[in-house]
């Protein structure tokens, strides 16, 4: 497909697909897809870019989609008045280019490079989707990361990037599950050392983190290291360790009734830091 929307929109949520382009390391350009989400009305309204985590194995990767509009997260923010993207990174679905984010070895993963590969793609969409005539461009992009989307938000976090109000990490991390094995990690020293190179230089939109206590993948005492390396290196962030969510915490953000548990908690972040502004105010009556 080419850059731009694809076909016309359809359904309550006025959802449409787009190609987004990114311009790769090498200066050559790959096109993402992305579905863009409407909340009720038609006035331009905040964007929120949520970025989906990655299974281990390639053939899972090849079987994503970009996620629904009709999810539990995505209806969570459409009712607050939000306009939605959902990007699908390099390397997954029908996209038949290179897995762009990979770490290496697990022996000696280079997570510094990885994140920064995913926080490319999540930077592209929030470029792109700016653009677009439903998006507010008078205020800042919401940017929420679960899992490996939320370690890209992390990266991206580190490069203090304008036209961004605020970041979530849901269960944010790579390289979990080694094996198969919950809270088996691969080089949990040199995941947590990236955790506080990323937070070293980012000075931008302040960070909610969430985890779950029987995340599988980042259990909390994993969560609670990378935030203090992150913290100790002068980055912006509040944890927070919720309790265990159905047979695994890692599948919080976008499980069934989830959004009871981190609802409120994103809720009260975003009035604090007076990150969501939905639509612009009506004009008083005259």
């Amino acid at each position: 497909f080419e850059p731009g929307p694809i076909g016309r929109p359809v359904g309550p949520s006025r959802e449409q697909a787009h190609g987004v382009p990114v311009i790769q390391a090498d200066g050559s350009t790959r096109i993402i897809l992305m579905r863009l989400c409407r909340p009720a009305g038609d006035a331009p309204a905040q964007l929120a870019v949520i970025n989906h985590g990655s299974p281990g194995q390639p053939e899972a990767r090849q079987r994503m989609r970009p996620g629904s509009c009709q999810s539990e997260p995505v209806q969570w923010f459409l009712a607050r008045g939000m306009v939605v993207a959902l990007p699908l990174r390099r390397g997954y679905g029908t996209d038949d280019g290179d897995w762009s984010e990979t770490y290496g070895r697990c022996e000696r993963p280079d997570f510094i490079a990885g994140g920064r590969e995913t926080a490319r793609d999540i930077a592209a969409a929030i470029a792109y989707a700016r653009g677009l005539p439903p998006v507010r461009r008078d205020v800042g992009t919401l940017v929420v990361g679960l899992s490996a989307g939320g370690w890209g938000a992390m990266a991206l976090a580190a490069e203090s990037p304008r036209d961004v109000a605020g970041m979530v990490n849901f269960a944010g991390g790579r390289a979990g599950r080694r094996g198969g094995v919950p809270n088996a990690n691969c080089r949990p020293d040199l995941l947590v050392a990236a955790a506080g190179q990323f937070g070293a230089t980012a000075r931008g939109a302040p960070m909610l983190w969430i985890y779950a206590a029987n995340d599988s993948f980042f259990a909390p005492d994993r969560a609670a290291e990378m935030h203090a390396a992150w913290r100790a290196a002068g980055g912006r962030a509040a944890l927070h360790l919720v309790g265990p969510f159905g047979n695994d915490g890692h599948a919080l953000f976008g499980g069934r009734g989830g959004s009871a548990i981190w609802g409120p908690i994103l809720e009260s972040h975003l009035r604090e830091h007076r990150i969501a502004a939905g639509r612009p105010a009506a004009a008083p009556a005259r």
